[in-house]
């Protein structure tokens, strides 16, 4: 999955996991997400009154946020983290920074070699893009320390 980067799609099926946000303008959260990261719209649900309530966004598979009309939980930082290909991250804050109505950190590299993208919506919450560094970037000592671990968990 390093340099792989995968499609959008629209298929329905049954998510083993997903985040959902309250927020109070579902619109401006809407259009961060679309517009100013790679997300699509995938539906809308309409409330009692015809008004949207609820949007289904998504990335890639398995990278699914709802968005609900309603009162933002007050205090508390909130993050998800999803992978990412190596060669977005760089356009990908790109266009979040030129889309304005959040906040852009990095990309930058992490001591536990990835590069992450961290952009935080103007509802507060936060999404960390992460993607593995190539190989010549990567940390040997992290590297080494995680197969040493690795060989120790299974008995070697």
């Amino acid at each position: 999955m390093d340099s792989v980067t995968q499609e959008i799609n629209r298929d329905i099926y049954g998510m083993p996991a997903f985040v959902t946000v309250t927020v109070a303008d579902l619109d401006r959260t809407v259009d961060w997400y679309v517009n100013g990261l790679d997300f699509i719209s995938l539906f809308t649900v309409p409330g009692p009154d015809g008004n949207p309530v609820l949007v289904h966004l998504r990335r890639w598979r398995y990278q699914d946020i709802l968005v609900r009309l309603g009162e933002a939980p007050a205090g508390g930082e909130w993050t998800i983290s999803m992978m990412a290909a190596l060669e977005q991250l760089d356009g990908l804050a790109e266009r979040a920074r030129a889309h304005g109505g959040g906040i852009v950190e990095g990309p930058f590299d992490t001591p536990w070699n990835t590069r992450d993208l961290r952009v935080t919506d103007p509802d507060g919450y936060t999404v960390v893009y992460t993607a593995r560094r190539a190989e010549g970037g990567r940390d040997a000592r992290f590297t080494a320390m995680m197969e040493e671990e690795a060989r120790l968990q299974l008995g070697d």
